[in-house]
This record gives structure tokens, sequence and C-alpha cells, in this order.
């Protein structure tokens, strides 16, 4: 008698699938990934929110409690001309946001572009764009902010546009690799038989098959603007005083640490955990999204 083929293979194999997880469950099931949701998530509210939930104005002046400590009026105390501690970090948490945020999505728009229309066409339009991001990569992150706020001058719209443009390289470098073994793939030839154009071909059969790489990469890219916004504001080459920001808290609050320490510690506290936030978000996306996950 012949052996009836065996069906277990594929019962097992739809067993699998039927109960493999989708990215959202993934990401939720990572403590780290809801940590950084949490907390991040507050930051957004109080930026959001600042008028309401902060309980003075960010430069509202108590002179007679000068680089006070916590008390129940200041809750995390006063800053060297009696501003409260509290109000002055909700309020600058509208503009970390802001510019990390703004500075990563305008980096990712560009190089993102760039990287489409080089691993796309090729050829010398590819070797033109490729020369340009390498040669952007050779200057460290901080030093070509540095390099740009020095020819476009000081300012909160200069410093995102700085921090912008050290970012395009790492989208990108990224995008085309993607796109160089994207182009060939069989969807994108039969979109082209079909008499699909290259812009179309370009943004709609190629790029949105990268989109949850550079979402990954752009969460993760996220810390450094940060920190590099905080780092030209200490300098004294960002957000001007007295507008209520973290990295400008930090500087001035340096010159009073023997007799006041939270106007650095809360400050860079804020900076710490939201950048390593975003880090949390970033590696907890990456495991999420990989399409080679099964569980």
């Amino acid at each position: 008698m012949t052996a009836q083929p065996s069906n277990q293979p594929a019962v097992e194999l739809e067993a699998t699938l039927g109960h493999r997880s989708t990215p959202w469950q993934r990401l939720f099931r990572n403590p780290w990934a809801v940590v950084g949701i949490v907390f991040l998530s507050i930051v957004v509210l109080a930026a959001l929110l600042a008028p309401q939930i902060s309980p003075y104005t960010p430069d509202a002046q108590d002179l007679f409690n000068r680089l006070a400590g916590p008390s129940p009026q200041h809750v995390l105390g006063t800053d060297e001309i009696g501003r409260d501690m509290l109000s002055r970090l909700i309020y600058g948490a509208r503009i970390t946001l802001v510019l990390g945020v703004g500075s990563t999505v305008l980096g990712a728009l560009v190089g993102v572009t760039l990287g489409v229309v080089g691993g796309f066409y090729g050829g010398a339009t590819d070797q033109f764009i490729t020369f340009f991001i390498d040669t952007l990569m050779c200057f460290p992150g901080l030093l070509l902010a540095l390099l740009i706020i020095g020819v476009l001058g000081a300012g909160t719209t200069n410093v995102l546009i700085a921090i912008a443009i050290y970012q395009v390289p790492t989208f990108g470098r990224l995008v085309r690799g993607n796109v160089l073994s994207l182009r060939e793939r069989d969807y994108v030839e039969a979109a082209r038989a079909a008499g699909a154009g290259s812009l179309r071909q370009m943004f709609v059969h190629v790029l949105r098959n990268t989109w949850s790489t550079i979402i990954v990469v752009g969460t993760l890219a996220l810390p450094g603007a940060i920190l590099t916004e905080a780092a030209l504001s200490f300098l004294g080459l960002g957000v001007k005083p007295p507008t209520p920001e973290w990295g400008s808290m930090v500087s001035t609050g340096q010159t009073y640490m023997d007799q006041s320490a939270g106007e650095v510690l809360f400050p860079g506290l804020a900076i710490f955990f939201t950048a390593l936030s975003f880090n949390f978000l970033g590696d907890a996306l990456s495991d999420a999204l990989d399409p080679k996950r099964i569980d």
C-alpha cells in the first residue's frame, strides 16, 4: 500500500502564521518600549498643555526666592532670578520637541529624496549624490552643525536647519542602499511595463517598501538631534535666553551650582531621559518591524 503524503508541515506552518503577532503587539510586549512611550507621552502632553498645567509663566520672577530649593510654592525650586524651574522645564519641552522632531523630519525628507533619486537612476546622478552625502559624513555631527551655525548665524531656525543638514547622510545612505535592491524587484518591473513613470515607480512602488526602516532610523536619530540642539544652546549658539530651553538652562545654571544644583540637575535629567526614551522606542521598533520575525 502506498503511504499517504503527510500534511503535517503545512499544518505547522498554518499554525505558526495564524499565531504570528503584529508589530504593535511585539512593540507593547517590550517593557522598555512601554517605558519610553509612557515617558515621551508625558513630555508631549506637558508641551502641548503647558499654559494649562504650568504653575507659573516661564518668565515670572520671584526675587525674594532666588535659587530656592524645592518647596510647596516651587516644586523644583527657582533659578538665579526667581523663575519657577518646573514651569521652565514644561515650556522648554516645547522647544526641545519642535527642534528635535522638526530637524529630524526635515533631514529625513531631504535624505530620503536624495537616496531614492540616486539609487533609482544610478550613473552620474548617483555618483554626484553619493559624493555630496560622503562629504557631509566627513564631519562629525556636532562639528558640522557648528560650522553651519557659523555660516548662518545663531537662532532657533538656523539650529533646526543645521541639525537637519547633518541628519541628511543617515537617511540618504540607508535609502539609497535599499533602493538599489528594490528597483530590480518584479513588482517594479511590472509597474514599469505597465507604463508607470519614474516618479511613480520611485515614490509609490519603491519607497513604500522602505517606510518601516525609515521610521526606525528616524526614531533612533531623534536622540542625537535632541542632544545636539541642547549642546548648541549650551554653547550659546542656539535658543537664546530668556526663552526656556533645557540646554541653555544647564548653561546658565552651571554658574550657580554651588548654590543650587537643581538648576543644572533637572534640565539635564530631562534631556537625558527624553533622549533615552527615544532610544528605547527606536530599538523596540527595530525588533517589532523586523519582517523576519515570526513570533
